[in-house]
């Protein structure tokens, strides 16, 4: 198993940012009664969702949540060494949106700044790779800036999977520092189940053609075309149910980890029946286990920064803590992290 021990690494701040144009499933055109809408509120938890208007990027909330999180922090930033970026909806397919957000900050030209491209499990990933850069004091202060427009990768006939998806931006800020306790962290992948969750066209393997912009009808509700996310909702399921347990298992163990010191568990927002699943198999404590699905749906890689803002600004801010995050989805792809904070600045979440 990848088990990466990083020290000599702090978080400083998280901020996130998201549209401000909501969406509620209560009123979604999608579903033939009321009946159907309650159910579907019900078993995922998920009742509405933000979505980013025409021209909005993922790279936009980043910026918003970066530049504030820059600004409380009162970083020059001329000091700000790293610049990564993680989502699955960039803003080119060239250049690198890490390169035009480097430019949009303001930040100087000796940053070293690329993209990662990983959806739900990003946030856990990219820390591994920023952490790991900060580690050696060759570099002093970076940002991970993770986020995703999931709205526009679903489509707006599929049922079963638009309703669930939400946009949202989000920064971390990290610093070196001797001596700091850093990060615990668990990867792992399973491109076997590649086509598990899948836009099939559009990239350079099947080329966007007129076949590619045709509706299909998959069955159960699922309506798009290959230019949209697929999803198999059991596959995913069983999936997540069995690694994220697993993973966060394994970190505690080979950590020596006591998860009863564990204040808090923020874990991907998929939807409320998986995750209670995951909580239960864990005998997570309910109050230790945020969520913020229900306002803001599942939201890829911003899932665990943004539910750490919503859920936990205030206690973050005022006392230390001990935080075991897990995020799994797309790839396949999962992973855990552990690490500590200590009195760290969190913004008020950002709205655009």
């Amino acid at each position: 198993m990848a088990f990466l021990k990083i020290d000599n690494v702090s978080i400083c701040g998280i901020a996130a940012c998201v549209p401000k144009n909501i969406e509620r499933n209560s009123e979604s055109p999608l579903f033939a009664d009321e009946k159907e809408r309650q159910n579907l509120i019900e078993s995922t938890g998920i009742e509405e969702k933000r979505v980013a208007p025409e021209g909005c990027c993922s790279s936009d909330l980043c910026f918003s949540a970066a530049d504030k999180l820059i600004a409380d922090l009162q970083w020059s930033k001329d000091e700000i060494d790293a610049l990564v970026f993680v989502s699955q909806t960039p803003d080119y397919i060239l250049p690198a949106t890490a390169c035009v957000l480097q430019n949009r900050l303001g930040l100087k030209k000796d940053c070293l700044a690329f993209d990662i491209s990983l959806g739900c499990s990003g946030w856990v990933y990219g820390m591994s790779v920023i952490s790991s850069l900060l580690s050696n004091g060759g570099i002093k202060k970076a940002l991970l800036l993770c986020g995703d427009l999931t709205t526009r990768q679903n489509c707006y006939r599929d049922k079963t999977s638009y309703p669930l998806f939400g946009d949202a931006g989000t920064a971390t800020a990290l610093q070196y520092e001797e001596g700091a306790d850093g990060f615990r962290i668990h990867l792992a992948t399973d491109g076997a189940g590649a086509d598990t969750i899948i836009i099939p066209d559009g990239g350079y393997r099947n080329p966007t053609t007129e076949e590619s912009l045709k509706f299909e009808d998959l069955g159960d509700g699922k309506i798009m075309t290959r230019l949209h996310s697929r999803l198999d909702g059991m596959s995913v399921f069983s999936f997540a149910i069995s690694k994220a347990p697993k993973s966060v298992k394994g970190l505690c163990e080979h950590f020596g980890i006591d998860m009863n010191e564990i204040d808090c568990f923020p874990f991907h927002q998929a939807n409320m029946f998986l995750n209670e699943t995951v909580r239960k198999k864990l005998k997570i404590d309910a109050e230790k286990m945020p969520y913020c699905m229900k306002e803001f749906g599942n939201t890829s890689c911003a899932s665990l920064p943004l539910t750490l803002v919503v859920t936990r600004r205030e206690e973050l801010q005022s006392k230390p803590m001990k935080v075991l995050g897990c995020a799994f989805g797309v790839g396949l792809s999962w992973g855990s992290i552990y690490f500590k904070t200590e009195k760290i600045v969190v913004p008020e979440l950002i709205e655009i």
